[in-house]
């Protein structure tokens, strides 16, 4: 299977999702997580008509932004943020899916170049209570939220989660309906949030059941790293 079959393949899952838990059509979109894969892979999948891909490491995504220039690429940040990167990814990424401080958010929204569009932003939160993972818990979340809508630079859009792994379809379905009623309950207090970020390769079925719009999916599409 090239990466073209495999972006097409995943393609089809997305769509048959929407259909059997009655999205809205094109309303979930591919995020291909190309981290520690080269550019040659990803050069591969943008002739396959992918343009959204994700990087966890800053430097890296730095490198490849330089590679792969002048490629349509929207180059989205996804791992954990040092606060001493917070600039070479103010200056790439046009989305970051893993805020979860204010101080983080401030230097985005300062460190953003002057003539570069606002930063898209999701808050990432620990939904599973996990030491290891980074992320917001859900109760400091509403405050958060409040503190990171009025900054200048930045727009945000929404909540991302990465669940601890299940394989039960219907536990999966519990854990992102959670993140759903978080964003429904900021939307209800005023936030204009569109974007869940939510859903894997293995789980992105039940993501896509209950209100993901973006899915980050590697391994289905690059194979093992």
């Amino acid at each position: 299977m090239t990466i073209r079959d495999n972006i097409q393949t995943i393609g089809e899952r997305i769509r048959a999702a929407e259909q059997g838990f009655g999205r809205e059509p094109g309303s979930v979109h591919l995020l291909a997580v190309s981290k520690k894969h080269p550019t040659a892979s990803i050069r591969e999948a943008i002739l396959a008509g992918q343009t959204q891909f994700g990087e966890n490491y800053v430097q890296e995504m730095v490198e490849k932004a330089a590679e792969l220039a002048n490629s349509g690429i929207v180059w989205h940040f996804i791992g954990p943020i040092q606060s001493n990167k917070t600039r070479l990814i103010a200056a790439t990424a046009r989305w970051v899916h893993s805020v979860d401080s204010v101080k983080i958010a401030k230097r985005l929204s300062e460190q953003k170049p002057a003539d570069a569009p606002d930063i898209n932003i999701c808050l990432q939160v620990n939904i599973s209570g996990e030491a290891s993972k980074s992320g917001v818990t859900p109760e400091d979340l509403p405050e958060l939220a409040a503190q990171i809508a009025t900054l200048p630079g930045i727009r945000l859009r929404g909540l991302m989660a990465i669940p601890a792994p299940e394989h039960d379809f219907t536990k999966q379905c519990a854990v992102f309906a959670q993140v759903r009623a978080l964003q429904e309950n900021l939307v209800s207090q005023g936030f204009s949030l569109d974007t869940l970020s939510m859903g894997m390769t293995d789980d992105m079925e039940a993501a896509i059941a209950e209100g993901a719009t973006i899915v980050r999916i590697g391994t289905a599409i690059f194979g093992a790293r």
